[in-house]
């Protein structure tokens, strides 16, 4: 193989489609491939996965042919049940709202693709991410994209300095308009392919219907309670509710309810007000850095605890060698255990962890 050699994930869809036609230009050694990593048992009757289908294998094959490069199916559906269907449900089971889309960057794009590409005697793995990898001195840090509406950064907290070193984000520098552009002058049929939304093994959205059927049982109904026990009425499973949730509990209190806990092992669902969502810090846990080693000091930072929270002033502290504490500067909402907290430092990511308990006021 060529040096300077990549393999691309490519789903099928116009980022990774570009990615793999940017490389090109920029003189890489360019082998596409496409993950296999569930099958139809996985989904419901009648659904279709909003990415990785036939379609979109047939679609990343088709920018593979017109760029004149090879592309590979490469079939990690074991390790992807194992390492990510079976920890979202798992993760679930316990309480939490797990995000699915981190473990496969950190386990499947990063993990076992980079280790193909490896065994292929490539060099880089690539990916269509909004995100940027710079080199500064020894170290690889994470930054954020040009496009801020695109910025991946959330997603790719758990990469490793070793995965950083050898993975290549070549739309960070761009635009999600721009990139579409590029589409259209190379002539790809999927230029204005919508992006998947979904978590794409769950494409209608039912998280408590693909549970049950990937356990095998079902998640008994319990009891709606408030925080002082009384019970409110019954719910669905304690698997179909998340923390802040108000849509969707078809129950009438007479005011507006939100999901304030849960308690999977007495199955109950506890009700409350909005401000009861409030919490003036967190505790976490599998804490991963990208910018350093350590934590030494209270470190000053900004923080998002979801994709789509604007980041928020805080004080995040190392309590042990993969354990986390942050305190808020101002109280945030639905602080949920299973989604990440991400720790930035202007456009560095310094690093991240998984929320293990929001702190009581």
């Amino acid at each position: 193989m060529a040096d300077n050699s990549v393999l691309v994930g490519m789903s099928g869809g116009v980022d990774s489609s570009v990615t793999a036609a940017l490389l090109l230009e920029q003189g890489y050694g360019v082998t596409g491939c496409t993950m296999h990593l569930f099958g139809s048992d996985a989904l419901g009757m009648g659904q279709e996965s909003a990415c990785c289908g036939l379609s979109d294998v047939e679609d990343a094959r088709r920018v593979c042919w017109r760029l004149g490069i090879a592309h590979y199916v490469l079939n990690f559906k074991e390790q992807f049940r194992r390492e990510v269907m079976q920890d979202f449900a798992d993760s679930y089971l316990r309480g939490e709202t797990p995000n699915p889309c981190i473990r496969c960057n950190g386990k499947l794009k990063f993990g076992a693709m980079l280790h193909r590409a490896a065994e292929l005697g490539l060099d880089y793995v690539a990916t269509g991410h909004y995100a940027r990898i710079e080199k500064d001195g020894d170290r690889y840090l994470l930054k954020k994209a040009a496009d801020r509406k695109k910025d991946q950064t959330y997603f790719l907290y758990n990469l490793t300095q070793a995965q950083l070193a050898h993975t290549l984000m070549p739309l960070g520098g761009l635009t999600k308009a721009e990139v579409r552009q590029l589409a259209e002058q190379y002539g790809f049929r999927n230029a204005e392919k919508r992006d998947s939304q979904d978590i794409c093994f769950v494409p209608d959205g039912d998280y408590g219907a693909f549970i049950e059927r990937f356990i095998g049982q079902p998640c008994p109904p319990g009891d709606f309670v408030d925080r002082d026990g009384n019970v409110l009425g019954r719910h669905r499973g304690h698997i179909r509710y998340t923390l802040g949730q108000r849509k969707g509990l078809e129950i009438a209190l007479g005011q507006r309810a939100y999901v304030t806990a849960k308690d999977p092992e007495r199955n109950t669902v506890t009700l409350g007000g909005n401000e009861e969502l409030f919490s003036p810090g967190l505790e976490a846990k599998e804490l991963n850095l990208i910018a350093c080693d350590r934590l030494d000091t209270p470190t000053r930072c900004t923080v998002k605890i979801r994709h789509s929270q604007q980041e928020a002033p805080a004080t995040a502290v190392q309590t042990g060698e993969h354990t986390l504490e942050v305190r808020f500067d101002q109280p945030q909402r639905a602080v949920t255990a299973g989604q990440a907290v991400v720790l930035y430092s202007g456009e560095v990511v310094l690093g991240g962890a998984t929320i293990d308990r929001a702190m009581q006021r």
